[in-house]
């Protein structure tokens, strides 16, 4: 893997080079943060960041409202003694399902001695991720975990993070042309499994159910998994059977559970030679397993059920066959893939882990349908 250096590690390898070779002495103060941006034609964000990484190093020390001024032999020892460990901010959208709670799982026991993490929530919503990005970057943070919000378009705080190559790791999903290291499921291995599954119990008319935004990459490639799914047994994808207007699982939904089991319902009554449906996301999957029961039928013999992400702890008497995903895996590698930015390398990465299939009650061999009720 080539090694490419961050900004902020060009401008701190100059700063030290002008110290060691006397411009700046033992007492003198150093360009400042805006003076730093100015020079370097960079931006606060990779000034400050050099800038830290000096007072790390005990090179130079910061008195506060006079500026930076360079160690002195002394000081240099002090200050490298008391060097803190980096500090990472981790921006979820929220932490109330199996998934993400192995994420932070695994980010928790991979930072273990190795670095410090400020856990925030942004609810999928993207103006509050913009918002904690401020806040966290202004506070300090050495790098960001961020799992992105549904949101069609990236953060415009991402993309001044690339600009300027600030230590930043993607989790879940990527956003197309942004050179940003990204870690996730693959989803479109996922997704293919899942199909396969399906296909493998003799199913042949398999309906899809998915939220009504589907503008990301996690989506995206999952979509892109059934229908390679369907290439790859010469079985025609029948896009009739596809209902992409789930409402009510989306961070600010405009529709309520109830509507979308109606949808489901009417969906279902229309499409009668359905015999399973796969559900992009576990959510989803509960309000099918309502709508099925309140139509009177029963799963999985009228109808199988496959998703994504079985809960951790389902008090539920149905469990249901799903595609887990290496959540805990994906979190450990992301703060090491953070800790090897923050030590120069800012070489980009796209890391995704293979899913697997785990059988439940919610799918079995075809059979022969009841005629539904209109």
């Amino acid at each position: 893997m080539v090694t490419i250096k961050a900004l902020y590690e060009k401008v701190y390898q100059s700063l030290k080079k002008d110290i060691k070779e006397g411009k700046y002495k033992p007492g003198d103060r150093i360009p400042s943060e805006k003076e730093l941006s100015d020079i370097f034609e960079i931006s606060r964000i990779t000034s400050k960041r050099a800038l830290g990484k000096l007072v790390e190093d005990g090179i130079v020390y910061r008195t506060q409202g006079k500026g930076t001024f360079v160690s002195d032999e002394g000081s240099k020892k002090t200050n490298s003694a008391q060097a803190r460990k980096p500090l990472f901010g981790l921006i979820m959208t929220n932490f109330d399902d199996s998934h993400s709670f192995k994420l932070i799982s695994g980010i928790d026991a991979a930072s273990d001695e190795k670095c410090m993490i400020i856990l925030k929530q942004t609810f999928g919503l993207a103006e509050k991720e913009e918002k904690i990005i401020k806040e966290l970057l202004d506070f300090g943070v050495d790098g960001l975990i961020i799992y992105p919000a549904q949101a069609e378009h990236y953060s415009s705080e991402i993309l001044k993070m690339v600009v300027d190559q600030f230590p930043l790791v993607l989790i879940d999903r990527s956003f197309k042309g942004v050179a940003a290291t990204a870690i996730s499921s693959d989803n479109v291995q996922a997704a293919k499994l899942g199909m396969e599954h399906l296909f493998d119990l003799g199913h042949e008319h398999i309906g899809v159910l998915s939220p009504t935004t589907i503008a990301t990459t996690t989506i995206e490639d999952r979509f892109a998994g059934i229908v390679q799914a369907f290439s790859e047994r010469n079985v025609r994808v029948n896009r009739e059977l596809w209902c992409t207007e789930i409402k009510s699982t989306l961070p600010t939904p405009e529709a309520t559970c109830e509507q979308d089991i109606e949808l489901i319902k009417t969906y279902l009554k229309t499409h009668t030679d359905i015999t399973a449906l796969f559900t992009i996301e576990y959510k989803i999957a509960k309000l099918a397993q309502i709508a099925i029961e309140q139509l009177g039928l029963r799963i999985p013999e009228d109808i199988s059920i496959l998703c994504f992400d079985e809960p951790a702890n389902s008090w539920d008497s149905m469990t249901f066959t799903h595609l887990q995903q290496k959540a805990k895996k994906i979190g450990e590698t992301a703060v090491k893939r953070l800790l090897e930015m923050i030590n120069g390398d800012c070489s980009i990465e796209k890391v995704e882990f293979p899913a697997c299939l785990v059988e439940g009650d919610s799918t079995c061999q075809v059979m022969k349908k009841l005629p539904l009720s209109k």
